[in-house]
């Protein structure tokens, strides 16, 4: 995944974008860039911030940055952000999102003789530079941005930072959120707006799908009109968006207690406390305990000071280690104890694995687990809210092969509550994980949780979907 956050200022921006951007460091650990614009030309700075946050990272390169427009980026895949020449003219350009036709668009760009593009480590293309070759292709920036929009596959929002202003163009489909912000003298476009508050800006709006807007400090110029098909990410509010952020006007934590309320109306289980797997189990966990009053509990607590997200490293055994250590149980909470945990989502499994057998070895006498969503048959095409490569890292694809000796087969009934395949799948993963009972929230519930229309929801991950609207 990743962030960005863009400010257009009468005064010193730095300040703020520092900060902005700062606010979208659960978005990603990879890489970290600033970049600001002033009379002198562009000033810069990207860092690698896998073992170091962010704060620390930067906090003396700001001393060094001064200009009144400026845009930041937490990633993690590419360098952002990136300075680019070109006929349009000099600009910076940040993006969020996944580019699923990088390469078919990087040959056709080939195909012309003329373009060249620098090599990540790995040997692999920068997306973010793509983006701005697709934008170069144009006679303005917006209509280079509505070139990029229409040609990618996959989803890509993007700041653009130019002599005009900071250009923000949210992807096609909306999959992603784009806000804007507002107080005396500057504009904000972020990702997050929880970015908003303790800055002083205001809400002013979300952008539409595929809508431009330009940014200067003396306001918001719209340079493209939004679409009417809308797939923002249904994702957002069950996991990686944060709790004190809103997009399309419905919060995110308020929408993880609605979850968790409607796992409580559909369960029956005596249990003695409801517990969330921490951090992003507990607003769902805390809807459940209210809606079944039952009490909420703690019986595992988090250390973060010196670990990061256990989803982002990309070696599965680290991920196992940070997922292990940063969670420390409470024994008297968990002895003797019926527990039901709520989980936003279960992915792999793996880890989830390990924290059931601590809590029988704590000396539970029965564990229930409800994950706040249903269950993900199908791998993300569109964001990278995980690091899962392949199709056989989704628990639900090994159950399948399990039972059917290929992970492909019969998917639609697999992810059809209604059937038999279904039930079936689950209790090879309730076996697995030695659960005492596995229930998944079903995506009706989810939905009104979230509160759009389901055709306005991309839930691609758990039904196949591509623009259903039932």
């Amino acid at each position: 995944m990743g962030g960005f956050f863009g400010v257009a200022s009468k005064t010193d921006c730095v300040t703020d974008l520092f900060f902005g951007t700062d606010y979208h460091s659960h978005l990603g650990t990879v890489r970290g860039g600033l970049a600001t614009k002033n009379d002198n030309g562009f000033c810069r700075y990207i860092h690698d911030i896998t073992n170091t946050q962010f704060r620390s990272k930067f906090e003396h390169d700001i001393t060094k940055m001064n200009g009144n427009m400026g845009i930041g980026s937490i990633s993690d895949t590419d360098d952002q952000p990136l300075i680019i020449s070109s006929h349009l003219g000099n600009y910076s350009i940040v993006t969020v999102g996944v580019v699923q036709n990088l390469e078919k668009l990087a040959a056709d760009a080939f195909s012309d003789r003329r373009a060249h593009f620098t090599e990540m480590s790995g040997g692999e293309l920068n997306p973010t530079e793509l983006v701005a070759t697709l934008i170069n292709q144009g006679n303005t920036f917006t209509e280079g941005l509505r070139i990029a929009q229409e040609s990618i596959i996959g989803s890509c929002s993007i700041l653009l930072l130019t002599d005009d202003g900071i250009y923000a163009a949210r992807d096609r489909l909306g999959r992603t959120p784009i806000i804007i912000g507002q107080k005396d003298g500057s504009f904000a476009a972020t990702f997050e707006s929880c970015a908003l508050p303790n800055l002083n800006f205001e809400y002013m709006k979300d952008l539409g799908p595929s809508e431009i807007v330009l940014l200067t400090p003396d306001g918001v110029e719209q340079k493209a009109a939004p679409g009417e098909e809308m797939q923002i990410c249904s994702f957002l509010w069950v996991y990686y968006g944060y709790p004190a952020s809103s997009y399309e006007g419905i919060n995110t934590e308020d929408a993880r207690n609605r979850c968790g309320a409607a796992l409580a109306r559909n369960d029956d289980n005596e249990i003695d406390l409801a517990a969330g797997i921490p951090d992003s189990g507990t607003a769902h966990a805390i809807g459940y305990a209210v809606e079944a009053g039952v009490p909420y509990r703690r019986p595992f607590v988090k250390y973060t000071p010196t670990w990061p997200r256990s989803f982002m490293p990309q070696d599965q055994n680290m991920r196992n280690l940070v997922a292990r250590m940063k969670l420390i149980p409470i024994k008297e909470l968990i002895t003797d104890k019926r527990l039901l945990f709520c989980e936003d989502s279960i992915v792999r499994g793996t880890q989830l694995q390990d924290i059931v057998q601590r809590i029988f070895a704590y000396g539970a006498k029965e564990i229930h687990m409800r994950p706040a969503c249903p269950p993900l048959v199908y791998g993300c095409k569109y964001l990278n809210f995980s690091r899962s490569r392949s199709t056989l890292d989704l628990a639900t694809r090994t159950a399948i092969k399990e039972l059917e000796g290929d992970e492909n087969t019969n998917l639609e009934a697999y992810a059809n509550p209604e059937t038999e395949e279904y039930a079936n799948m689950i209790e090879s993963i309730r076996q697995r994980l030695h659960l005492t009972s596995l229930t998944f929230q079903k995506l009706p519930d989810l939905v009104d949780a979230i509160g759009l229309p389901k055709e306005k929801l991309c839930t691609y991950c758990w039904d196949g979907c591509e623009g259903c609207k039932k």
